[in-house]
């Protein structure tokens, strides 16, 4: 792969060609945004995204792919490709005085099992490619982006929503979804506040450079020192991004007051000054950017026919490497409702169940994150969402009684595996519900029109029984069979609910 071409300047969508209505306009052509539209298209939903910029993002800020998210992408057909573009993380490489120190190691090692194949280790890919990837696959789907778009306005009534925009004609659709960021237009359109806490008071800097004298098989962490001002701080480090040239350069001040230089003199100043490498060693800066952590939710994620998705909705400290992974994951819940909605197999009280399962999961990461920061929590198995489920949420619905404490159950991610030649990720891939019959007769099982039916052998992952998985891969439904009535009881009508049918 060519890892320093960078197709966003090829990827403009001729504005003439924007339609004056769709289903679905979602603002923002972020990983979230992409994610949204690529499922979407995938249901059949039109769906147009805007973006204010000329291009794709052209930084690595959001640089790690998490095991759950890797899960959504290779049901969204894109694992490879990122793959492909992507590495593991390097072993951290500690220095002093120009001296190696020893290695350090950020991530607790986590195994993988039959279970969870993608666990053990985040995937490292620059958001810059994770985004291409995302629009070659939606362009391929016959989606794609207006760039140049700036939302200017918004408003909204009982039958759909309108966005005016600095330039171009508005654009009428069913609904909106924000995808634009921490600093959303669409948000602050829409009144809706945000709640959270500085994580820290002082700024950080985040750089995409190329440099010499330093290896590509460490990320390099440089320990603080006393210098001039504005330029002592604490934590710097220099990590290669696989697949490139490049290097991303991640530095804290101590200094609440300072005003970090982003020009390729000042990170070659800052370089030099806390590192053994000399200013000249900094060759180029190919993308800077100032930030300072903090950690805030939106206090809603829903206005009428408007949905926060992503930053829009939540903003994390990068340091647990949680934003970009919950951010695609709104998404990915978001999809198949709007789609269920739209076609009209539901009724728009599914789009609820938005707001109810991904505001505990963005605060639960959000506090995650927080602590991993401030060198709390440890990155390992928290981190990889894996565990993150939906139990409380209206749309999970257990109908078993004396589970063991470790029984799968309604809401919970539905796990892989492999019998009889018969993979439970091939089979879940794609925008169906599955319906899962496991290590016991399908008496009683209700046929699901349009539902994908699988049998499967006794499995410890599940134990036995009957399970309608979502099109996200978790367990909508879950109950027994094979008694006279049938244990699955309920199933069919909990079908017809949430659209599955």
């Amino acid at each position: 792969m060519d890892t320093d071409t960078h197709a966003a300047g090829d990827t403009t969508v001729d504005t003439a060609a924007v339609p004056a209505e769709t289903d679905v306009l979602i603002v923002g052509a972020g990983p979230t945004g992409l994610a949204l539209a690529l499922d979407l298209a995938r249901h059949g939903v039109r769906a147009l995204v805007v973006e204010r910029s000329a291009t794709l993002f052209p930084g690595s800020r959001g640089k790690g792919i998490q095991p759950r998210t890797q899960e959504v992408f290779d049901d969204l057909g894109v694992l490879d490709a990122l793959r492909a573009g992507g590495g593991t993380y390097p072993v951290g490489m500690v220095w002093k005085d120009g001296q190696r120190q020893g290695e350090h190691r950020m991530f607790d090692e986590v195994e993988a099992t039959e279970a969870d194949p993608y666990a053990g280790f985040a995937l490292m890919v620059p958001q810059w490619r994770t985004q291409e990837i995302l629009y070659a696959r939606l362009a391929e789907l016959g989606g794609g982006v207006a760039f140049g778009r700036e939302l200017v306005g918004l408003t909204q009534d009982a039958d759909g929503v309108t966005a005016s925009f600095a330039s171009g004609a508005p654009v009428r659709a069913r609904y909106a979804v924000a995808a634009d960021g921490g600093r959303s237009a669409v948000r602050r359109a829409l009144g809706i506040g945000m709640t959270g806490e500085t994580v820290d008071p002082a700024p950080a800097l985040v750089a995409d450079i190329r440099v010499t004298g330093l290896d590509r098989d460490n990320w390099h962490f440089f320990p603080p020192t006393e210098a001039g001002p504005g330029l002592q701080g604490g934590f710097l480090g220099i990590c290669p991004l696989p697949h490139t040239e490049d290097f991303q350069l991640a530095a804290g001040f101590a200094d609440p007051s300072a005003e970090p230089d982003l020009s390729l003199d000042g990170i070659r100043k800052l370089v030099a000054t806390r590192t053994h490498l000399s200013a000249d060693d900094v060759t180029e800066v190919r993308w800077a950017s100032e930030f300072r952590p903090r950690a805030a939710m939106a206090d809603r994620f829903r206005d009428g026919r408007v949905f926060l998705a992503g930053d829009a909705a939540h903003v994390h400290s990068p340091a647990g490497g949680q934003g970009l992974n919950t951010s695609v994951q709104d998404a990915y819940n978001l999809g198949w409702k709007f789609a269920a909605v739209l076609r009209g197999s539901a009724p728009a009280a599914l789009l609820d169940s938005y707001e109810e399962e991904r505001m505990p999961i963005a605060a639960q990461m959000l506090g995650l994150s927080t602590g991993v920061h401030r060198g709390e929590v440890r990155r390992g198995a928290a981190t990889q969402q894996l565990g993150l489920g939906y139990r409380g949420s209206a749309l999970a619905v257990e109908t078993r009684t004396d589970l063991p404490e470790e029984a799968l159950r309604a809401g919970d991610r539905a796990p892989d595996g492999t019998r009889a030649g018969t993979r439970l990720f091939d089979a879940f891939r794609g925008p169906h519900w599955t319906l899962l019959t496991v290590g016991s007769t399908d008496s009683g099982v209700p046929d699901l029109p349009g539902v994908r039916t699988v049998r499967f052998p006794a499995y410890e992952a599940y134990g036995t029984g009957v399970f309608l998985v979502r099109p996200d891969g978790y367990v909508g439904w879950a109950g027994g069979s094979g008694e006279p009535g049938g244990s699955a009881q309920g199933l069919a009508e909990y079908a017809a609910r949430v659209g599955a049918l």
